[in-house]
């Protein structure tokens, strides 16, 4: 297991910003990007269901055209990749089954052990409208959005989150209608570029006693 000193985890924090200038030239390399892949994967969800879909984004005219519903912001085509985080609009009783038997494989447990955990979260589910597990589902997929960027940030390599886009739009232009997934948000990933003047800019937060509240 790799370690990381408290000091290198905080310095590669505070290194990381949300960049707006990406060297449009510099990709980043193979074995880096399918460890930031990776790390997508190993997300971290509510029963473990997995309610996502991470959509790299290769094609230079579909970047294009998701420019054009991203406010015109470069980052959508200057970056070495773009990653669209795609939440399920619901959950259905054939995600739920499909985890479980996922479940039962990975870890050699009998189906039927896994029955009232199964239960439970049927129970769970059925309790809220489809708008609520859209909304569940979508703010899980945050979770996979931090885990990303700060991966990314350890391994020297920048990302700027967008949340400035259509996305309506982005799910008409990436065939998402009537898929059971819609966009959220989505992540530029590459190196900053030099011309970048935000990266030296002192990160404006405030003290950890206003943020941090302890309960003894």
């Amino acid at each position: 297991m790799p370690e990381f000193t408290p000091e290198s985890v905080v310095s590669a924090l505070r290194w990381r910003y949300a960049t707006k200038h990406f060297q449009a030239d510099r990709k980043i390399p193979a074995e880096t990007w399918a460890a930031l892949e990776e790390t997508l994967v190993l997300t971290p969800s509510s029963f473990g269901l997995q309610p996502w879909k991470f959509l790299v984004i290769e094609n230079p005219d579909v970047r294009a055209a998701l420019r054009e519903k991203s406010w015109g912001q470069g980052q959508v085509t200057d970056a070495s990749h773009l990653v669209v985080f795609a939440t399920r609009t619901d959950v259905s009783q054939e995600d739920i089954d499909n985890w479980v038997s996922k479940l039962s494989e990975v870890q050699s447990t009998p189906a039927e052990a896994l029955a009232p955990m199964k239960g439970m979260i049927e129970g769970f589910v059925g309790s809220m409208p489809v708008e609520a597990r859209q909304a569940w589902n979508t703010r899980q997929v945050y979770i996979a959005l931090g885990q990303f960027m700060t991966a990314a940030a350890l391994m020297g390599v920048d990302t700027c989150p967008l949340e400035g886009l259509d996305p309506s739009a982005y799910d008409e232009i990436l065939g998402l209608k009537e898929s059971g997934y819609a966009t959220a948000v989505a992540c530029a990933v590459g190196y900053r570029s030099e011309s970048d003047h935000t990266a030296a800019r002192p990160k404006a937060r405030f003290d950890a006693g206003q943020l941090i509240e302890k309960i003894s």
